[in-house]
């Protein structure tokens, strides 16, 4: 049995809806990660040092150019433009996150993720792998949504498909 008209517009309106609470989420916090990092070129590049995954000769290109990348895609979010496109990027951004906190935590590396600022060598009882993993899931969950839905209310992409 198939829903019928007003039940699959009712559903239509109301993923809608979730949808831009979800877009405009990540957006805030695309936004306040590259907020946090952009003051501050050569922190965030240290960030990425301390991860000891990438040569040298790409820790400065990584970290000066992550904030920026972070709040195009906060702006692109905030204003509903790309919507699918952005939310895959950033599964995949925060896919690489997971990793590169999982990987430092494997090998045993204290370090602050720097995900939103700051970052580098700590005490390894200031680490707080698990959390980190966890809370960038869930925005990898908010990501998946819109990459599932992306239609959503007030973006730029309703406005241009009408």
């Amino acid at each position: 049995m198939t829903a019928g008209p007003a039940v699959r517009r009712s559903r239509a309106a109301w993923t809608e809806w979730l949808g831009t609470a979800v877009r405009l989420g990540l957006a805030v916090v695309w936004g306040w990660a590259g907020l946090a990092k952009i003051a501050d070129p050569a922190e965030a590049a240290q960030a990425v040092r301390a991860y000891e995954i990438l040569p040298e000769s790409l820790v400065k290109p990584v970290g000066y150019a992550l904030p920026f990348l972070e709040l195009a895609l906060a702006l692109l979010l905030l204003i509903g433009l790309g919507v699918r496109l952005v939310a895959v990027i950033s599964a995949l951004l925060l896919l690489a996150f997971i990793a590169g906190i999982a990987s430092a935590w494997a090998r045993g590396i204290s370090i602050d993720c720097g995900c939103f600022g700051g970052g580098g060598a700590v005490d390894a009882s200031q680490t707080e792998y698990l959390q980190e993993i966890l809370r960038d899931t869930g925005f990898l969950v908010l990501a998946a949504w819109l990459i599932r839905w992306p239609r959503t209310k007030f973006s730029v992409d309703g406005w241009l498909a009408s």
